[in-house]
């Protein structure tokens, strides 16, 4: 998938590129088979290789490169993420058995292009989730996805209609404030308790309303006041006995646009049945959507996955005020 991808990069980028890899298969030999010249060794891994051979990799390619490509799954992007936080941008060829974090195009030839237009300034970064499986429940056989971090990846150029014939590029941090201001306003008007979901969309109507939001975790709001930090499904069983009405804020997750099943376990099919699907609110950036079409959910409930596949559509705040009917759809479908 790697040579494919550099293939497809070749044909299509007109930028004189200088690689900087790993000796031997971690990237020097697939570059010199596709007919790269301009290459630089910045370390000499021993093979077999080690996750800690990768993570050594990217220490030593801070502050020299303007983006880390790499060939792999969500492991392999949990590792990076470890390293690079948010100092860089990140990209994935996916070839990996998991691949459900945003850093990975959608097969080689779209992050051949992506690559390209990254180079050649016409496309923005902003922040994308990393997931992984959770090894502590695998060993226990349940298949489960969390959220690990957000790191800094590629995003899809968002543009917003202003005026009659004009357009004006929009950044993905200025529409994740449009919706966190749409999101406050009307909380200001609604009495109800907000469950608020994971990612970095949900962290900055924290941010806006502020108070302390987990970036990965579940919080809960009422009255606009933190009353639930990183709270589990126990916890937020106990608000929902609490207060009479109640909404979740959820934003996709992950490149598959899931919704529910990945990074948010605490929000069981108990809690979406207690709050209601009508009261579920769905908030993604212009760009999310473009990478993200559908939105998916993998509750672990069958039956209630099938109620949000017969919705057939979720209504979307995309801005202040902007909503789009999104396609939804459940696992089984």
């Amino acid at each position: 998938r790697a040579k494919e991808m550099l293939k497809m990069f070749k044909e299509k980028c007109e930028k004189d590129v200088k690689w900087l890899t790993c000796s031997g298969e971690m990237g020097e030999k697939e570059l010199k088979e596709v007919g790269f010249q301009n290459i630089e060794i910045i370390y000499h891994p021993e093979y077999p290789t080690t996750s800690e051979d990768t993570k050594e990799a990217c220490r030593r390619l801070l502050g020299k490169v303007d983006i880390i490509v790499f060939c792999g799954g969500d492991g392999t992007a949990r590792d990076i993420a470890t390293v690079t936080d948010k100092k860089i941008p990140i990209l994935g060829i996916p070839s990996g058995v998991k691949m459900h974090s945003g850093v990975f195009g959608v097969n080689p030839a779209a992050t051949a292009k992506s690559l390209c237009e990254f180079l050649e300034g016409n496309l923005d970064v902003g922040e994308v989730e990393i997931l992984d499986l959770d090894e502590e429940l695998y060993r226990k056989g349940e298949w489960k996805i969390r959220l690990f971090d957000t790191v800094l990846g590629l995003i899809e150029p968002t543009y917003i209609q202003s005026g009659k014939a004009t357009f004006e590029s929009v950044s993905d941090e200025e529409m994740k404030e449009q919706i966190a201001e749409h999101i406050i306003e009307m909380m200001e008007k609604d009495d109800s308790l907000f469950i608020l979901g994971s990612g970095s969309t949900l962290y900055k109507i924290g941010e806006k309303l502020g108070i302390e939001k987990t970036l990965l975790g579940i919080d809960a709001v009422h009255e606009m006041k933190l009353v639930g930090k990183d709270l589990d499904e126990k916890g937020i069983l106990d608000l929902l006995d609490e207060y009479r009405k109640a909404k979740i804020i959820l934003s996709p997750i992950g490149a598959q646009g899931f919704i529910l099943g990945r990074g948010n376990l605490q929000i069981s099919p108990e809690v979406v049945r207690r709050v209601g699907i009508d009261n579920i609110i769905v908030v993604a950036t212009p760009s999310k959507l473009s990478a993200t079409p559908i939105l998916r959910v993998d509750t672990g409930d069958k039956n209630l996955d099938r109620e949000f596949a017969e919705k057939g559509y979720m209504i979307v705040v995309t801005g202040y005020r902007i909503m789009k009917a999104v396609k939804i759809q459940s696992e089984e479908r």
